[in-house]
């Protein structure tokens, strides 16, 4: 393992740490770099595939087009960190401290967020095919432009918000909590929507494949959906539509 840190000529500047760029690195190097006490981590391009990194304190640190896969990170701090380009399948986030956290482009496939904190959390196109977010704090959390194919997303609250082009396919959102919020494209085809309210909610961009008029009647009472939305829910009665 190597890290490399620059220092300003200033002497009252603070050291500039140089991201640690392309190594496989174990749970003991990044103690080892922690007990340095030099700021938050950068890493770019670097492996934890299979790493256990629970329990650590890594609070504003950096992650550039790192492979993460089936890493653990249960129970560590990692609130203000950034997550660009990573590859992190079933990665385990576990009771982590996310607040403020941002990710982008990175693969979250199958990834476990179960009790975790993601008060204003942002994930911004990635894929979180088949994750759960189970009885995880979601205050402010955020989504854009993702597919959330299969995830679990029980009892969260998307209330006034404005849903970015989500695909929520096969999704488990019972209980999830849609009032008022806006769908600008995105799917809910075959979501389980039990006890999920939509009350005001804009349905008009959003693809309602697989749901059945009884499912309209019952989900979503007060939402608003297309003329053709409409026109497709009543030709699976066999009605035609003139």
């Amino acid at each position: 393992m190597t890290a490399s840190y620059a220092c300003s000529s200033s002497a009252a500047a603070a050291p500039a740490v140089v991201p640690i760029t392309g190594q496989t690195l174990s749970r003991a190097d990044v103690l080892a770099l922690l007990e340095r006490g030099t700021g938050p981590l950068h890493f770019e391009q670097c492996d934890f595939e299979g790493v256990d990194l629970s329990r650590l304190e890594l609070r504003g640190a950096q992650f550039t087009e790192c492979t993460l896969a089936e890493a653990s990170f249960e129970k560590s701090n990692l609130a203000d960190s950034r997550w660009l380009g990573c590859r992190a399948g079933l990665a385990n986030f576990q009771l982590a401290d996310l607040t403020d956290a941002r990710w982008y482009r990175c693969d979250l496939n199958n990834t476990s967020w179960v009790r975790s904190k993601l008060g204003s959390t942002v994930f911004a196109e990635v894929k979180l095919t088949g994750a759960s977010f189970r009885e995880a704090h979601t205050l402010g959390l955020s989504f854009h432009d993702s597919l959330l194919v299969g995830a679990d997303l029980r009892g969260m609250s998307f209330r006034k918000q404005t849903i970015g082009q989500l695909d929520m396919g096969d999704a488990d959102l019972g209980g999830c909590d849609f009032r008022d919020a806006v769908f600008e494209g995105g799917s809910l085809r075959d979501a389980n929507l039990k006890n999920a309210r939509f009350d005001g909610a804009d349905l008009r961009a959003v693809d309602l494949a697989g749901l059945r008029i009884a499912n309209v009647a019952q989900f979503f009472k007060g939402a608003v959906i297309s003329q053709d939305q409409a026109a497709a829910l009543v030709s699976e009665l066999g009605v035609r539509v003139m």
